[in-house]
Formats: C-alpha cells, structure tokens, sequence
C-alpha cells in the first residue's frame, strides 16, 4: 500500500533483483521502474548496488551502470573480489549488504516508506530497525520462481510484499536473446533459403 504524498527511497540489490527477474524470465526495464515508484509517491531517492570488476577491460553491467547513474539513480557500487574456490573454479564475491543497510539507516529519518529490492535474508534486522524509526518498508521479490527467491523471515517482516512477478508487465521487457540463439536461428533461416 502506497499514499501520494509519502516520501519514497528505492533500494536495489542489483544481483538479486536480475537473478529474480532473470528466474521469471523477463528483464527490468529500469526507465519504467522508477515511472512506477514516482506515481505511487514523492521519490526522494532510488539507489542502485552493485559490484563491479575493476580489473576486465569491458563488464558486461558497466552499460547498464552507466545508464543509470545517467538516469536519476544513486550508483553505489565497489571493486568485486576474485579468488579460486576449493574445485579450482574462478569466483567473483562482491557483497554491498553493508553499503546498502548503512545508507538505509541514514536516509530513514527523511523518508516515510522504503522499498527495497532483494529476496535476502540477511536484510531482516535491517527492515526491523528501519520499522522501529517509523519506516513503513515493502520488500520486492519473487516467491513465484524455484526455489523462492525470498527468504520467508524477510517476506514476514516487511510491511508488505510485492511480488517481482505482478510488477512484470508495468516495469518488465522480454528478456534479450542469447546471440548464440540468434546465430543458430539466423544459419538455419539461411539454410532454408
């Protein structure tokens, strides 16, 4: 439940949120998600986290950051770090919980509801301390994919939850095809000719 005249911050966990839209099999259309939250309330803020590797000449999300910061939201982003895991496979960790609960806390005094975009368990405490500043929060997620992509304590905390899957015809776009796929689907076209 929103009111026109509250006072919004989006927070976005960028990898959540693509892995649930990705799980539902559509991609945001972020132009249209911030149209959405502005209709439903003053937008103060709407803040995006992500990790990035510094150190490839070319991120496959630098476009879509760049984009954004360009676009009216607040890019939060860091260094992700690679290490070898135990089977020798590469691995990128770049966790911004931190980051994004630090500037929850801070903009919790200027706001009246926050919507915040992550199916993560750990954000719980978060949502509680941010109800015990008079903080109305709703939690964006999926309960729609397999597994769910909520974790059910912060799905129970929040003052409401929207389901990812119910936003997709107002904030979604179909998902862009794989070049292989248009590859082979261009070879077989060619061949048919």
């Amino acid at each position: 439940m929103f009111y026109k005249d509250e006072r919004l911050a989006l927070f976005i966990d960028g990898s959540n949120l693509y892995a649930a839209a990705k799980s539902l099999g559509f991609d945001i259309d972020y132009k249209l998600l911030r149209q959405e939250f502005m209709r439903r309330g003053k937008l103060l803020r709407a803040f995006y986290y992500t990790a990035l590797l510094e150190n490839d000449d070319y991120s496959p999300i630098r476009p879509l950051v760049d984009w954004l910061h360009y676009n009216g939201f607040t890019m939060v982003t860091k260094p992700a770090k690679e290490f070898t895991d135990s089977m020798g496979r590469r691995k990128v960790k770049g966790n911004m919980d931190i980051e994004l609960t630090v500037d929850a806390m801070e903009i919790a005094p200027h706001v009246d509801h926050i919507v915040l975009f992550s199916g993560d368990g750990d954000f719980r405490p978060l949502v509680e301390g941010l109800q015990r500043k008079g903080v109305r929060v709703s939690v964006v997620s999926t309960i729609r994919s397999q597994p769910p992509m909520i974790a059910d304590e912060l799905r129970r905390q929040a003052d409401n939850f929207i389901e990812l899957d119910e936003l997709k015809d107002v904030i979604g776009r179909p998902p862009r095809e794989d070049q292989r796929e248009r590859v082979s689907r261009d070879q077989e076209e060619d061949e048919e000719a």
